[in-house]
């Protein structure tokens, strides 16, 4: 083998014989990294292969539904639509610090608990390390099931798991493990693509359940090759601050349940403690004749969730007004406090905004629109908003209030909470099939809303 260098982009994969700013391919900068590269000579390399397979007619095929084994980890399981699937591939990717591998030891003692032979291969900590965090996560552990080794070295790895023959595998994590074959360093593109594609294959091949945990970058994405998320059958993020106790898993990937769902946990001393009502949870600390708060209902895949959207409006003191955000939006922000001047005539412009979304959770959902605007209103004017009241509606330009989906399960749980009123669009309200208590209020237009809302 030849070996000479080159440049390679660590976010999609992109060569260069020289290094280069920015990447022509995927267009992120300061990406490339130096690597060894070996050109081939002669014969090429056989690839590692688990599939003994011949090709198949589709009409011979006979699927017997897989049953699906349960973490018992409520939320967990909810998130990945019922529980693991024998074969599946599942891709867990953080912050440093957020509870990843917690989560994984969590998982490991459910799994063993119930009888199935786990391998957890730690790179980052030793045996010792890993068995110190286990005794403070629970007290059984002479489980004869559970292995646990401290390696990187993926042909090693492949040894241990045809020895062992476990059911499940967590690898932690996918950016320290390397092939002996390949050159370059660890936790580059290369070695990530090929170790996770050697990992799918025998997961695929031996029905193997795998797990594994992914590093970020500092955009929050898988680091790595893009192809990392594509080859996984299921990709959950964790989100939340590193000094809160809240913590979200999302689905942003999953081939065996829905998208988008979000699974609300907390950490504890004992571990990450599934929350089963985490309206109640974001809504606990809530102030009531505050101004600058309202609350609204946000749907998270399956789940209607409420929270509370905090406001605060105050004079600038520099001649250029701030707007700063947390969970919400910034540029849909800016369009929002453009509709209040337009449509409200209120002076904004000489004023600092604040938008806060309690409890770490970010916003994407527009049904919250009017709970922003009205929460801005609200502490401009220094008058609290309604009590025992949530807002749901997406804010247009001309100032109208539109139509948003799923409205009674978000009225439901408004309901379950204790709320006595929902001002909501005027077009959800015509064809909505609710027969509950709560006090229904239609509404067209911003300026509409203002008089019913503030005491």
């Amino acid at each position: 083998m030849k070996t000479k260098k080159v440049f390679m982009c660590q976010n999609c994969g992109y060569q260069s014989s020289k290094w280069l700013g920015r990447c022509p391919d995927c267009n992120m900068w300061n990406s490339f990294v130096e690597e060894d590269y070996q050109a081939p000579l002669g014969k090429t390399k056989e690839r590692v292969s688990f599939y003994k397979d011949e090709p198949v007619l589709l009409k011979d095929i006979k699927v017997d539904e897989k049953t699906r084994i349960k973490t018992h980890i409520e939320e967990l399981d909810r998130l990945l639509g019922g529980g693991l699937v024998s074969g599946s591939v599942i891709l867990l990717g953080g912050e440093p610090g957020i509870g990843k591998s917690t989560l994984s030891l969590q998982i490991s003692y459910a799994l063993t608990k119930q009888g199935l032979t786990l391998l957890y291969v730690s790179g980052e900590e030793s045996v010792a390390q890993t068995r110190m965090r286990a005794n403070r996560l629970f007290t059984d552990r002479t489980k004869d099931n559970f292995y646990i080794v401290s390696q990187t070295d993926l042909s090693l790895i492949l040894e241990y798991i045809k020895k062992i023959k476990p059911k499940v595998v967590i690898i932690d994590s996918i950016q320290v493990i390397f092939e002996p074959s390949i050159t370059s360093s660890p936790g580059s593109v290369s070695q990530v693509r090929e170790c996770s594609g050697i990992l799918v294959q025998l997961a695929k091949s031996t029905d193997t359940i795998l797990i594994i945990i992914g590093h970020v970058t500092k955009e929050g994405t898988i680091a790595g090759p893009k192809v990392l998320e594509h080859i996984v059958d299921t990709v959950l993020y964790f989100e939340g601050e590193r000094f809160s106790t809240f913590r979200i898993l999302r689905a942003v990937k999953n081939r065996f349940g829905s998208t988008n769902e979000i699974g609300v946990f907390e950490m504890t001393e004992a571990g990450l403690k599934p929350v089963i009502n985490p309206s109640e949870i974001f809504l606990a600390e809530r102030l009531i004749d505050v101004s600058g708060s309202c609350v609204s209902a946000i749907l998270e895949g399956s789940r209607p969730i409420l929270v509370e959207i905090q406001a605060l409006v105050s004079r600038s003191g520099f001649g250029y007004a701030r707007r700063r955000t947390q969970g919400f939006d910034y540029n849909r922000l800016g369009m929002l406090l453009a509709v209040l001047e337009k449509r409200l005539g209120m002076a904004l412009s000489g004023e600092d905004v604040f938008v806060n979304v309690v409890g770490g959770i970010n916003i994407e959902d527009p049904a919250v629109d009017l709970a922003v605007c009205l929460a801005i209103v609200s502490a401009f004017k220094e008058k609290p908003i309604l009590k025992e009241s949530i807002t749901l509606g997406e804010v247009g330009l001309g100032g109208e209030i539109r139509s948003v989906t799923q409205v009674a399960m978000r009225v439901k749980e408004a309901e379950k909470l204790g709320f006595k009123n929902v001002v909501l669009p005027k077009n959800n309200l015509k064809n909505l099939d609710y027969k509950g208590k709560i006090n229904l209020i239609g509404i067209n237009t911003l300026k509409e809303v203002l008089p019913l809302v503030f005491s």
